[in-house]
């Protein structure tokens, strides 16, 4: 039986073969990576984290293979104003808002020079678990130059499941409110939890100032250029696998998973 590293590997290969270059190129979608917990503790069961050393081999292979790393407002304005996005172009996101962000994540970006955006759940930030971020430790890598804040709401809901429009509002707009009042600097980026939403919540997003959304997989129906519904990538364990990581960042990972779950 295939195991999904072997999957990857099997139909990324097939497709190369099969399909001519220019049908590939016309699939192209710019691979915006997404992580969530990073931490020498990560397990393979958990599918949200990866380990620190895979971590830091992932940002030394975009590096040393002189990927053209960019934040995520930067590839949205790209998007928006139909610019030429240059080759191996890739942006990095980070979900939740994970204090191991600020321990392993953020030293690795930091010595390869890479910037990324850290998606905070801001009623999370500072609890007393003391497994998310604090202010502090957001307002020192927003200092960095390498790391732009932006919104994942106010709490860790998906709000599909909220129905009050004043609630999403609040989840939406007030978060937004609150990162820019504590870091003194513009948000206009924006995380869907879970990567769910409809088109009511789209707006709300665009109502609120955004400049850019992402979510996680809205489908092959979906288009690949809608800045505030942008496709991302999964990063998982599966990806300790540096052939796995240069397939799923390849640019066409995203047109073999959707085709895969027809």
């Amino acid at each position: 039986m295939f195991t999904r590293k072997k999957l990857i590997i099997f139909t990324f290969i097939v497709i190369l073969v099969v399909l001519p270059l220019a049908v590939l190129r016309s699939h192209y979608v710019v691979p915006i990576l997404m992580y969530h917990s990073v931490s020498p503790r990560a397990t393979r069961e958990n599918r949200l984290s990866v380990s620190a050393a895979s971590f830091e081999r992932q940002m030394r292979f975009l590096k040393e293979r002189k990927y053209n790393v960019v934040t995520l407002e930067e590839l949205a304005a790209l998007i928006s104003e139909k610019k030429k996005i240059p080759p191996r172009t890739i942006a990095i996101t980070l979900d939740d808002g994970y204090k191991d962000n600020y321990e392993w994540a953020f030293p690795a970006l930091k010595k390869y020079g890479l910037p990324a955006t850290i998606f905070v759940i801001v009623e999370e930030i500072g609890r007393p678990q003391q497994d998310r971020l604090s202010w502090e430790e957001i307002k020192a890598m927003q200092e960095s130059g390498l790391i732009t804040i932006g919104s994942h709401c106010m709490g860790p809901d998906p709000l599909t499941k909220i129905s009050s429009v004043e609630e999403l509002k609040r989840q939406i707009a007030e978060s937004r409110r609150v990162l820019e009042r504590e870091l003194g600097r513009k948000v206009l980026a924006f995380s869907y939890p879970e990567g769910r939403f409809t088109s009511q919540i789209r707006d709300l997003v665009i109502a609120a100032g955004y400049k850019v959304a992402v979510a996680t997989n809205p489908g092959r129906n979906y288009p690949d250029d809608d800045v505030f519904a942008l496709k991302r990538l999964r990063i998982s364990h599966t990806s300790d696998n540096l052939f796995v990581f240069w397939a799923e960042i390849s640019g066409y990972y995203t047109f073999i998973k959707e085709r895969r779950r027809k």
